[in-house]
């Protein structure tokens, strides 16, 4: 049997409030270090350090809380739930942390209404677009204002206008001290990043 290494021998330290960008190429390691980061994987060995608590031996409801709280999913394949309007979505994350309706209906609609959905809130995901259903998924991920924001290909479904207002909305966000972890292929999103890690068979390659 062959012993694959996703990540081999990567140590990475990131700043409250810093937009970091995670690029390379497919296989690379991106994604198994960012389901690291969120608490959807554990690491064979090594630790995993999370806003100063060391994360690496929490069972799965310890995981499930810290994923709650404190950390944002915008996946590249939506994960959005086709029985619920786009507003149901968005407001998905706070039903879990038992906000009230009122609080989740505002919260959802403010984020909908800045990415250019005001008029699909009761919309099902079959009624959307590709790029629609992309900003539902990045509404949702900012649903319970979690200081960590991890977003897989965030433009990837968009046009260049739209995607350029995704960007700016998220990276707003890092002025309140949220950090923000890119995964993309996309270069021209470098320019919003204070940092860029290049990943080549499991290992950082580049750091920028």
């Amino acid at each position: 049997m062959t012993e694959l290494h996703a990540l081999d021998n990567v140590s990475l330290k990131v700043k409250k409030g810093n937009v970091v960008s995670i690029m390379g190429p497919s296989g690379s390691g991106k994604s198994t270090l960012m389901n690291l980061i969120g608490c959807l994987d554990r690491p064979s060995q090594e630790t995993i350090i999370l806003d100063g608590e060391d994360i690496t031996s929490y069972n799965d409801n310890q995981l499930a809380e810290i994923r709650g709280k404190k950390i944002g999913f915008a996946f590249q394949t939506f994960n959005l739930i086709s029985s619920m309007t786009a507003q149901k979505n968005a407001e998905l994350p706070m039903i879990f942390r038992h906000i009230d309706k009122n609080s989740r209906t505002k919260r959802a609609r403010f984020l909908l209404q800045n990415l250019g959905l005001e008029r699909w809130y009761s919309h099902y995901p079959s009624e959307l677009s590709g790029g629609q259903q992309q900003r539902v998924a990045i509404a949702r991920s900012l649903a319970n204002n979690p200081p960590i924001i991890l977003a897989d290909e965030p433009t990837g479904n968009l046009d260049a206008n739209t995607g350029e207002k995704v960007m700016e909305l998220l990276t707003s966000f890092s002025e309140e001290k949220k950090t923000i972890l890119l995964v993309t292929h996309d270069p021209s999103l470098k320019k919003y990043a204070d940092r860029v890690i290049i990943l080549m068979d499991g290992k950082i390659s580049v750091e920028q």
